[in-house]
């Protein structure tokens, strides 16, 4: 058993006797113990409720229940989401909620036999792009201790990739699933807005908030995503998706659309830019058709960030001013500005959004899909506020999130994939494709693994602790 098990391999041993759940889960909790105080993946690992959950498993399948797609599979779950019994801190310092009731997402993978192995440490309220924590410390990455992971999905994507847990669950508003899934060098699936339930989710901005799984393969993303998506009405966001989703079995003639607009407007590392413009070469050398476009309505403005700012102050503006709620600096000072955002800024941001919105669709009736990187630079130093890109420090944010977060304000799915490109991670794009697309963005993703331009590649063991 290793720490690189494959969502399938688990379920059909599992389900042949090979391995009973209890011994995968313990593989992985004996895993996660002896890794997570170098990085703070976990902020609280659920031993005795999750082998209760695995023996439950056992015992029904040696009476003859019907397996479930996830038979087995232990899942870290970001601390934005509730699970009955368990407390929800959003990485907070004073939110604490004792979940009565699971969140939808969470009941359907418990249906199909996943088995919730902890909760993951994020950026507080899930408002940032680092993961480091004021009231749980920071979540460090698995390929250099001194880097963040990216966030606000930090804990989940450590949890897996350094082999802790097989599959992670986050939540993307900006990038939140696609950029810790790009620093860690993962598989990280933004979903259609409303595809995959919001009940039982914490909010950060409503109407750009989304579920998603993060994981080693294309193929488990694909199986995380079928368990978790489908309408649920009790969820106001929550959209039935339209029948007779496109499916796509091969690259040849795929025309895949390069946005120049977009990548000359975010700041980018040579490296990321040599590295993706090699990765466009080749799938032009498998047949795709990949051409550069010129789109001025499909880019990052200045406006960008007053969406998420004005609903996430809705969220806040009850606990803000309460001194006995205190919130950490970075964030005392973001959601400060955000109560400042008028509601005349705030339309003037969602009609910028509707031209992003139909620059958007005007491109997909031309093209299957588009690609870009999935961050600016993959290096964030903890503690440091600034990444530095061609000679100049830029605030962080603007490098990390340049081209997920636009992603949201269309509201289509896009999917992180670590290339097969050297790096420490292996640098990463971003593919895009019409609303409701999914299925097929993922069967480009498997169809880049079988070409080999893809894949996971484990991080090297940890070292000691920084001092």
């Amino acid at each position: 058993m290793s720490g690189t098990d494959s969502i399938d391999t688990i379920v059909d041993e599992v389900r042949k006797g090979v391995r009973t759940a209890h011994q995968v889960l313990d593989h992985y909790l004996e895993r996660a113990e002896r890794l997570n105080p170098a990085l703070n993946a976990f902020y609280e690992i659920h031993q005795e409720e999750a082998r209760e959950q695995a023996d439950s498993i056992d015992s029904r399948l040696r009476a003859g229940a019907a397996p479930g797609r996830l038979c087995g599979v232990p899942i870290a779950l970001k601390d934005l989401i509730d699970q009955a019994g368990q407390v929800t801190t959003a990485g907070s310092a004073f939110y604490r909620h004792r979940a009565k009731e699971s969140a939808t997402v969470v009941r359907r993978l418990e249906a199909e036999g996943a088995v919730i192995m902890g909760r993951t440490v994020l950026h507080e309220f899930a408002f940032g792009f680092s993961s480091e924590n004021p009231w749980f410390g920071p979540v460090r990455n698995p390929w250099n201790l001194r880097l963040s992971p990216g966030g606000s999905s930090g804990g989940s994507a450590v949890a897996v990739a350094a082999g802790m847990a097989p599959a992670g669950i986050g939540t993307d508003t900006g990038g939140s699933v696609r950029v810790p899934a790009a620093l860690c060098g993962l598989v990280g699936l933004k979903v259609t807005h409303g595809a995959i339930p919001l009940t039982g989710v914490f909010p950060l901005a409503g109407s750009l908030d989304t579920v998603g799984p993060m994981a080693k393969t294309v193929r488990d993303a694909r199986v995380l995503f079928r368990v978790m998506s489908g309408y649920d009405p009790r969820d106001p966001w929550s959209t039935p998706s339209p029948a007779g989703a496109d499916r796509i079995d091969r690259l040849q003639g795929l025309r895949i659309g390069v946005p120049s607009d977009w990548l000359s407007a975010v700041p980018t590392s040579a490296m990321v830019r040599d590295s993706f413009g090699l990765f466009c070469e080749d799938l032009s050398d498998l047949g795709a058709e990949v051409e550069v476009i010129e789109e001025s309505g499909l880019k990052p403005g200045p406006l960008l960030q007053m969406v998420p700012a004005a609903e996430a102050a809705a969220v806040h503006r009850r606990w803000f001013a309460d001194p006995d709620k205190p919130y950490g600096p970075d964030l005392e000072i973001r959601l400060g500005a955000a109560m400042e955002v008028p509601v005349d800024r705030y339309t003037e941001a969602m009609r910028w959004r509707a031209g992003v919105k139909n620059a958007a669709a005007k491109i997909f009736d031309d093209f299957d899909l588009l690609v870009t990187p999935a961050v600016g630079h993959a290096a964030k130093t903890i503690g440091e506020d600034t990444i530095e890109i061609n000679g100049q420090p830029l605030f962080y944010r603007e490098v990390l999130n340049g081209y997920s977060a636009l992603v949201n304000m269309i509201g289509c799915p896009a999917l992180a994939l670590p290339t097969n490109r050297p790096g420490s991670p292996p640098p990463a794009i971003q593919l895009l494709a019409p609303w409701w697309g999914e299925e097929a963005l993922l069967d480009v993703g498997t169809l880049f693994e079988q070409t080999g331009l893809i894949g996971f590649t484990p991080p090297p063991p940890l070292p000691e602790l920084p001092a």
